[in-house]
């Protein structure tokens, strides 16, 4: 079994590990949809709905997890709706066992809607708050959304992947190769590097009479662009509105460099690729096949030979523009 697993995670030992923060469980333990990690939500006994996360092996370091934790408590001091790690016995992080983990507040919502003009005014209004905070100072262990960690290395684990079909890997790898060249060729520009939540999708915010950002989890150096892109669906003259929308209202907080539009599709690509190996990354750990089932089919690769056709497509097209 890989180091990166929680074979050892049980029951016991999860609230042995809360009672170490002198917290006492009066419910049971509701796993939350997480496969990164492992989260799970109670009930305590000063009736007060707390969530725990235990974080995967040797993924991050200490030093990272604490710049994580850092990150949300100087954004949710700031007056920005990101749900932080509580700070116990002045601590965020702690360990138990071969563990570690952090104690969050159970912030609910629904997940907001990508297409309410005055919902999507509201994130971006935050995500320029954020922004202007987080611009202050760079991250000194987080890493970089860089080519190496969104390129080369998954394309590296898929080259060896065993769940891609034989008859279909020429195929696959031949249309991977092309999206990632095209892929490099359009991040030949420069851009400013700042810290980000670095996975803001609409599942990352919750929304109740307002946003709630949730799991920094991936908070690293990179364009503010990256905060913003994946708010985009529909076809091009959809993802025009949305854009402008959170364009307009992140400049009512900060000020946004539109240079940073022509990075969208790329970072797109990155992301598809990084998200297909980190699948493969993970396919011992038993959570995943069980979430996951698709990913081992046929139709799935055929599916993303497709999908890296018309991505591949849509690099070479040119970028949005307000």
């Amino acid at each position: 079994m890989s180091n990166f697993s929680f074979a050892g995670l049980n029951p016991d030992l999860i609230l042995d590990a809360i009672e170490t923060v002198d917290i006492q469980v009066s419910s049971g333990l509701l796993a939350l949809n997480s496969y990164e990690n492992r989260v799970y939500q109670f009930l305590a006994e000063d009736n007060k709905r707390y969530v725990v996360k235990f974080y995967r092996p040797q993924r991050w370091s200490n030093q990272q997890l604490q710049e994580e934790h850092d990150f949300g408590l100087e954004m949710t001091a700031a007056g920005i709706p990101i749900v932080a790690p509580l700070v116990i016995n002045g601590q965020s992080l702690h360990q138990h066992a071969n563990y570690r983990f952090a104690l969050f507040l159970s912030a609910g919502g629904r997940q907001f809607e990508v297409d309410n003009i005055e919902q999507l005014e509201w994130i971006g209004r935050f995500i320029g708050q954020m922004h202007k905070v987080a611009q202050s100072k760079p991250f000194e262990h987080r890493p970089e959304v860089c080519i190496n960690d969104y390129l080369d290395t998954p394309k590296k684990v898929l080259l060896t992947s065993s769940l891609i079909p034989h008859h279909l890997q020429t195929a696959f790898h031949a249309v991977l190769d092309m999206v990632i060249a095209q892929t490099k060729k359009k991040l030949t520009h420069n851009y400013r590097s700042i810290r980000l939540h670095g996975d803001l999708h609409p599942g990352n915010i919750l929304w109740r009479d307002g946003p709630t950002f949730v799991d920094l989890d991936d908070c690293r150096m990179g364009p503010a662009i990256q905060d913003i892109w994946m708010m985009l669906s529909g076809d091009r003259q959809q993802q025009f509105i949305q854009l402008e929308t959170l364009v307009e209202a992140y400049n009512e907080c900060h000020e946004f460099d539109k240079n940073e539009l022509f990075l969208i599709e790329p970072l797109r690509a990155m992301r598809m690729v990084h998200y297909m190996a980190w699948l493969s990354r993970r396919w011992e750990d038993p959570a995943f096949p069980n979430a996951f089932p698709w990913f081992a089919e046929n139709k799935y690769w055929e599916s993303q030979i497709l999908a890296l056709k018309e991505q591949y497509l849509t690099l070479q097209e040119p970028p949005i523009t307000l």
